[in-house]
Parts: structure tokens; C-alpha cells; sequence
């Protein structure tokens, strides 16, 4: 049984600029796995830090965890125009993991935002939450425990799947249905097949695509990876979710990049490297598990 003693000393490793951010994720993640009012309470105040890449994280947990004592903050995170269009996407593609219905109206009305990462990501939201009232018997993604943007297509053979995945013409919905799809099918010919799609489709489709490799962690991905991270020219957003794939796949052919951008000139890419790497030394050390809040009190 966790105390609140517990969670409020892991709550404070995680707001504290002192701590090394590798620090604050780990905590972070220990905080998501541990739930309830007290760790909802300690990963929202986590928005007022000025680290663009904790604040996405703090999203992504708070939409992984699918409370909704959760929602009220996130809504306040994506109607918040000072946040950084990754933040606000984040948030968005968090209610929309929810799954409550509820937030449908909000998410409709953030489908048209300017900020195009947002809009983008608000319109998959409101498209996940109608699938979900129409199959609601059908939201399990497959063999990987996160709650993803979109459903799996029923779709497996590879090639039909990867013509799907690149087709500018198709409706981002159904091209992230064909991404889930090749991950739930797995093999290096997904593999290769999701890595045509870092050279395709917007910034939010790119980044995606990246995340997805970084849960299969096949080292087939990593030249694709390694190059959309050494790209001055590509979006920070794809290049630190590349960078965090890398860390996850945490393979020897995945580090020399990871430390040559651990300076990069975007504070989000080199955050992400620095966060990478600690993944890597997890992957390859010995340590229990990666969100290791409670072990250390």
C-alpha cells in the first residue's frame, strides 16, 4: 500500500527544477502508474514548468492513465494558446484517450485550431471517441499496453497496409488505423514499412510514426530514426520523438546520436536525448524498471 507521504515525495521530485530531468521523468512515470486523486493532483502542476517536452509527457500520462478526474485540467492545457503547439496536441490526443464523451464539443471546436499540430490532432480525438461509441466492445489495441489515437485496422498483410500508411489522399484517421495495424503485425517488414512514413504526411503524422517505432524497438528503424533526428530542417516535434525512440530501441547503433544531439540547438531534441539516454542505460542495465520513484525513497 503506497502512503500519501509516498506520493507527495515523488510529487516533489517531480516539480523540482533542481532535479536532472531524467529524474522527474522517471518520477513521473511512477506517479502514472501508481493513480489516483493525489497523483493527478501532483502531475497537473507540472504545467507550470517551462520544459515544453516534461509538459507533453505530462499529458501523455494523464491521457494513458484514462481517469477522468483528469480531464478538466487537460481541457485547460489545450485551450491555453501560451502553451507550445506539442503541449496543446498532447492534451488534445489525452481526451481523446479518455474516452469520455463528454469532451466531444471541446474537441470539435479545437478541430479548427490555426495551430495545424492541434486541429490535426483534435479531429483524431473526436474520430477515436465515435469509433468508440460505435464498437465499444473493440478498443483494445493489441499486443501493446498504450491507449493509442486510433483503432488498429482489421487490415494485415503489410504491403496493403503500407500503401494506406503513405497515401496523402486518405484521411488521417484511417493512415493512423494503418500505422497501428503494421505495429499490432510487427516483423521487420512493418517495420521498414512505418519508416517510409517519417518521409510523408505532417509533422504530427511524423512524430507519430516515430513513436510507434520506438514501441516496437526493432533495430531496423534506426537509420530512419537517426536521420530524422540529425535533420536541422525537420520539426523539433519529430526530432525528439525520434530521439526517444532511439532510447527505447537502445541499441549500440542508437547512441552515438543520441550523445551528438544531447547539445542540440532546440532545447526539446536535447531534453529528449537526455531523457533517451537514461532510457538506454535502463534497457541495458539492471534496474527493476524504468519508473523507479518508489524504490528510491
Amino acid at each position: 500500500m503506497v502512503t500519501e507521504k509516498e506520493i507527495e515525495q515523488i510529487g516533489r521530485t517531480l516539480v523540482d527544477t533542481s532535479q536532472p530531468l531524467k529524474a522527474r521523468f522517471r518520477a513521473l512515470f511512477t506517479l502514472r502508474n501508481l493513480g489516483g486523486d493525489a497523483a493527478i493532483e501532483w502531475i497537473s502542476r507540472g504545467f507550470g514548468d517551462d520544459s515544453a517536452l516534461l509538459k507533453h509527457e505530462l499529458a501523455y500520462c494523464l491521457g494513458q492513465m484514462q481517469d477522468e478526474r483528469a480531464i478538466p485540467v487537460l481541457i485547460e492545457v489545450l485551450r491555453d494558446a501560451s502553451h507550445e503547439p506539442m503541449v496543446r496536441h498532447e492534451a488534445g490526443e489525452a481526451l481523446g484517450a479518455i474516452g469520455n464523451p463528454k469532451v466531444l464539443d471541446v474537441l470539435k471546436k479545437y478541430s479548427e485550431d490555426p495551430v495545424v499540430e492541434v486541429a490535426e490532432t483534435c479531429q483524431l480525438a473526436v474520430k477515436r471517441l465515435e469509433w468508440l461509441r460505435e464498437h465499444p466492445a473493440e478498443a483494445s489495441s493489441g499486443p501493446y499496453s498504450s491507449v493509442d489515437p486510433a483503432p488498429p485496422s482489421e487490415e494485415v498483410d503489410v504491403e496493403k497496409l503500407r500503401l494506406a500508411l503513405l497515401d496523402d489522399s486518405r484521411p488521417l484517421f484511417e493512415r493512423y488505423r494503418a500505422m497501428f495495424a503494421l505495429r499490432n503485425v510487427g516483423g521487420e517488414a512493418a517495420v521498414l514499412a512505418l519508416a517510409d512514413g517519417l518521409r510523408c504526411g505532417s509533422a504530427l503524422f511524423r512524430h507519430e510514426v516515430a513513436y510507434v517505432l520506438g514501441q516496437m524497438q526493432h533495430e531496423a528503424s534506426v537509420p530512419q530514426l537517426t536521420a530524422s533526428l540529425e535533420d536541422g530542417a525537420e520539426s523539433p516535434m519529430v526530432r525528439h520523438e525520434c530521439a526517444e525512440a532511439l532510447g527505447s530501441i537502445a541499441r549500440a547503433s542508437c547512441l552515438s546520436a543520441l550523445q551528438a544531439h544531447a547539445q542540440d540547438k532546440e532545447r526539446v531534441v536535447r531534453e529528449s536525448c537526455e531523457v533517451a539516454l537514461d532510457i538506454y542505460d535502463y534497457e541495458n542495465g539492471g534496474d527493476f524498471q524504468y519508473p523507479d520513484g518508489l524504490s528510491k525513497l
